[in-house]
C-alpha cells in the first residue's frame, strides 16, 4: 500500500517540478507580434503577459477609432500566438506524465 502511495507522491512531485519549469520557460518566451502593417508592435510572454506596446507616430495622430480597431486586432493576434505556445508546452508536460495525452 505504501509503495503505491510513494509512487503517486513521487509522480505528483515530478509533475509539480515540470509545471514550474514550463511556467518559467513560458515566462522567458517572448513573442513579438506586428499589426497595422508593422505600425503596431506588441510583445507578450508565453504566459500571456503583455510586456510592451509600440505605436508608430503616424498612427498616434490619426483616426481614434481606426487606432482602437488596429490595437484590438493586434492584441488578439498576440494572445492567440501566446495561447498556442502555452498549449503546446502544456501538452508536452501532459504527454510525458500521462502517455496518450500528448
Amino acid at each position: 500500500m505504501f509503495g503505491k502511495m510513494g509512487d503517486m507522491m513521487g509522480k505528483l512531485k515530478e509533475m509539480k517540478r515540470m509545471s514550474e519549469e514550463i511556467k518559467q520557460k513560458l515566462d522567458d518566451t517572448l513573442l513579438t507580434v506586428e499589426g497595422a502593417g508593422g505600425d503596431i508592435r506588441i510583445s507578450i510572454t508565453g504566459n500571456r503577459e503583455l510586456k510592451s506596446l509600440s505605436i508608430a507616430p503616424a498612427l498616434q495622430h490619426g483616426n481614434k477609432e481606426e487606432l482602437e480597431e488596429q490595437l484590438l486586432v493586434t492584441l488578439n493576434k498576440a494572445l492567440l500566438e501566446a495561447n498556442e505556445v502555452n498549449e503546446n508546452e502544456m501538452k508536452k508536460v501532459a504527454g510525458s506524465m500521462l502517455p496518450g495525452l500528448g
